[in-house]
């Protein structure tokens, strides 16, 4: 690879990392039934980051990294606590707070006269733009759940853990590309794939969807959400879902 290519390496390092730290996590996801938990989650920790953009004058990463990891850490509180509270209507209600998030950073983002760009940047960011510092806290996300992989049954460590994942990931990857890092892998090992496959799978279409984006001038975030989703459909053709027999 030459200097003039070595531009690719860090979205590619970028997807690799937040998938090695994501899709554990969807995995539990799933098993709870909380799958509403990642677009609730990241939205509260856009909200924060959009809110400290509007309120701090050119705010450094790592006052808005604090501000969202804040704001995903409380939303995953209330999560916890909801579903402990009434599980069988955690779903709707984790629901209503990710329709809470949204408007929250809609709010926020009115505030802004970059709020539109910031918004949108949060929900599909471009990946293509990602550097070395969002790689190197994406590493630290995947080394992190890697190391607590075997505690993750526990409510005590999954959703602090997930909040604080969440709370890297979306700045550097967009929510869409997050929660479809999470749930495209998830339900391929449901369908029977090996975790160690799946996760290659995800990579697989992480890298078709890079190439897509760069040959065709697309937004990167997009590609590779719409990629994830679509091998994350295959799965329920590969088996499809029998539960209701």
């Amino acid at each position: 690879m030459t200097l003039a290519d070595a531009w690719f390496l860090p979205p590619a390092a970028a997807l690799a990392l937040g998938l090695l730290a994501l899709a554990p996590l969807g995995a539990q996801v799933l098993a709870r039934g909380v799958v509403f938990i990642d677009l609730a989650v990241a939205q509260a920790a856009a909200a924060a980051a959009l809110w400290v953009a509007a309120l701090v004058d050119h705010p450094g990463l790592t006052t808005t990294q604090m501000a969202a990891a804040a704001g995903a850490l409380a939303c995953a509180g209330a999560v916890a606590w909801l579903s402990d509270r009434w599980p069988r209507q955690r779903e709707a209600l984790i629901g209503l707070l990710y329709v809470a998030g949204a408007c929250v950073a809609l709010l926020g983002a009115r505030q802004d006269p970059h709020g539109r760009e910031r918004l949108a940047s949060l929900l599909a960011a471009d990946v293509l733009w990602a550097g070395w510092t969002q790689v190197a806290m994406l590493g630290v996300a995947a080394a992190g759940v890697a190391l607590l992989g075997r505690r993750l049954a526990s409510n005590r460590v999954f959703y602090p853990l997930f909040a604080l994942v969440a709370s890297l990931a979306v700045p550097a990857l967009g929510l869409f590309v997050v929660f479809a890092l999470l749930i495209a892998p998830g339900l391929w090992q449901r369908a029977g794939l090996g975790k160690f496959a799946a996760v290659a799978l995800g990579a697989l279409s992480c890298g078709a969807a890079l190439a897509l984006s760069w040959w065709l001038d697309l937004p990167s975030g997009a590609c590779v959400a719409l990629v994830l989703a679509a091998t994350g459909l295959l799965a329920a053709v590969v088996r499809p879902d029998t539960d209701h027999a």
